[in-house]
């Protein structure tokens, strides 16, 4: 058990040095809703403490569901990463590294009738939120079991596949057991406990006491924040936990606006209308605002990865020639443009080299003969080939979002050149990834991030991963069906050097058979007033916002 936490350590310390650190710059402002002027030497402080409500514009039309099971937009993983937690967390602002949440300590790993398991020891006196319906209670093992069994059960959850072949029982009023029909190694484990995905804990008594539907309306937790009224495409807001295990909160409530013009989110910043926001990568954007006094932005990870996914099981895409002729006809470069320099760089492969182990460089695709230079010559060669000399055409779909509109505008474009035509119908974000799922197209564009090489690889191109058909249908948009024997070979290994060299071995074939281009990562910037106080150092959050807990405040006089 020691090695095997010394390990997962080790690897935790080295992909916190290898992933985005911080960028800061600090000054002040003014405005009719407590913000203090420079001019009164007060830059720093910006909210009077009756006035301690966060408010947080976000650049989405509105949320998703409120079940942090099918959390998958940032709008979702921010309210579930306040309302909820797991049996462990990634350190506030500081991921990868894991430390005990719900849990006591972390797991204990033994084996019963050769077969790993992980027991956890539950803290007590954890209480979940009050609701309409059902007052604050207990916490306790039921809970986890309940949590576990929605979380496998692919009706109630995008990640079910995260937890094949794994059992959860409860042993104790505070303690479980994860036992698994293959053992794997803390460096995976760990995460599928986290609050991340599946991992995240639910009120069992809630949810049976008013259904599941009401539950999406007011979802019900342990997390520092408790949910207090939704306004679709407007905002939502969350109430001060006040018996919050780790300490009632500073703040007495968070706003979630919904505002997907970045202009609007800009302007409500300056004005002061927000504190925080959702900032853009696009070029000239955070130059801009650190000319204001008052304002702050910290660049962070993890960086999220755009991958375009090809689906093999939609003609003419069964066809390699076809594949591989869309890869040659992507210019990398030209994704790149959209955002800036600073916060944005190519990938080579599914799996980012510069942030996980698993992943490879540009020198490795080069030496294995599959990095598809651009070059639309080639493609128009290989669409003959196929025999579509004329091209064809395709109808795709995008999101809102601006940078999906941008990747499918550019995509587009590019494809145009070799005689592929796209319609690309855009949805609301929610809206595309409900789409996406149940209705294949031939080609997606898909932005993850993923804590581990084996959650990229299994989710997005293992056969039980393909959408709809597949056993426990996920994000496999290629349709792929090639490294299953690789994905399971790897997560049995024990050794990190043998792990790594089988997830590398699993991408150089998706490359060869064109299943995926790998286009480029971006990390992330939330501009925000300099007073605001996120109560950590942040690097790194898995919940793809700043993160703000019970110690996050306002600098006040």
């Amino acid at each position: 058990m020691k090695r095997t936490v010394l390990v997962f350590l080790i690897i935790c310390s080295i992909l916190v040095d290898a992933l985005i650190g911080i960028a800061e710059a600090a000054t002040g402002n003014k405005d009719n809703s407590g913000w203090v002027s420079p001019e009164n030497h007060a830059a720093t402080f910006c909210r009077t403490k009756a006035d301690n409500r966060l408010r947080f514009a976000v650049h989405v039309t509105g949320m998703g569901k409120m079940d942090p099971h099918f959390a998958a937009g940032s709008q979702d993983r921010t309210v579930a990463d306040m309302v909820f937690n797991g049996l462990l967390r990634y350190v506030p602002g500081n991921a990868p590294a894991i430390e005990p949440d719900l849990a006591t300590t972390m797991p204990e790993l033994s084996t019963r009738d050769e077969k790993q398991v992980w027991t956890v020891t539950l803290r007590r006196g954890v209480m979940f939120h009050p609701s309409p319906h059902l007052p604050s209670y207990e916490l306790t093992a039921e809970d986890v079991v309940f949590s576990f069994s929605k979380a496998v059960n692919r009706s109630h959850s995008a990640y079910a596949g995260d937890y094949d072949g794994m059992t959860i029982r409860k042993t104790g009023q505070y303690t479980v057991e994860f036992i698994l029909d293959r053992p794997i190694s803390s460096i995976l484990f760990f995460p599928k406990i986290t609050n991340y995905n599946g991992g995240f804990i639910v009120s069992k008594k809630a949810i049976e006491k008013v259904g599941y539907q009401a539950f999406l309306k007011h979802p019900v937790g342990t997390g520092p924040f408790l949910f207090k009224s939704h306004t679709p495409g407007v905002s939502l807001s969350l109430d001060a936990h006040e018996t919050y295990f780790r300490g009632k909160p500073a703040l007495n409530e968070v706003d979630l606006y919904f505002v997907p013009d970045t202009k609007k989110r800009k302007a409500g910043l300056l004005s002061g209308q927000y504190d925080v926001i959702v900032g853009s990568g696009q070029k000239g954007f955070a130059d801009d605002l650190l000319q204001n006094p008052g304002i702050e932005i910290n660049p962070h990870g993890p960086g999220e990865v755009t991958t375009i996914y090809l689906n093999m099981g939609i003609p003419p895409f069964d066809d390699i020639r076809v594949r591989k002729a869309v890869a040659h006809a992507i210019d990398r470069r030209e994704f790149l443009k959209v955002y800036d320099t600073s916060s944005s760089g190519p990938v080579f492969s599914p799996v980012p080299a510069n942030f996980l182990p698993g992943g490879l460089t540009y020198k490795e695709v080069q030496d294995y003969g599959v990095t598809y230079e651009y070059n639309p010559d080639k493609a128009r060669t290989l669409l003959a080939a196929a025999g579509y000399p004329d091209g064809f055409k395709l109808e795709l779909v995008g999101s809102e979002k601006r940078i999906y509109r941008n990747y499918y505008r550019i995509l587009k474009q590019q494809l145009a050149k070799v005689g592929i035509d796209c319609t690309v119908d855009i949805l609301t974000h929610s809206d595309m990834h409900k789409t996406i799922r149940k209705n294949p197209r031939s080609i997606v564009i898909y932005t993850a991030w993923r804590p581990n090489a084996d959650v990229f690889l299994t989710r997005f191109f293992h056969s039980d991963a393909i959408l709809v058909t597949g056993v426990k249908p996920d994000t496999n948009f290629s349709n792929y069906t090639s490294i299953d024997s690789l994905i399971s070979s790897a997560q049995v290994e024990l050794k990190p050097e043998k792990q790594i060299s089988l997830w590398q071995h699993a991408q150089i074939k998706i490359l060869h058979d064109a299943a995926a281009y790998p286009v480029m990562y971006a990390t992330m910037n939330t501009p925000r007033k300099s007073c605001v106080d996120y109560g950590h150092t942040l690097k790194n959050s898995m919940a793809l916002y700043p993160q703000f807990t019970e110690k996050t405040n306002f600098l006040h006089k």
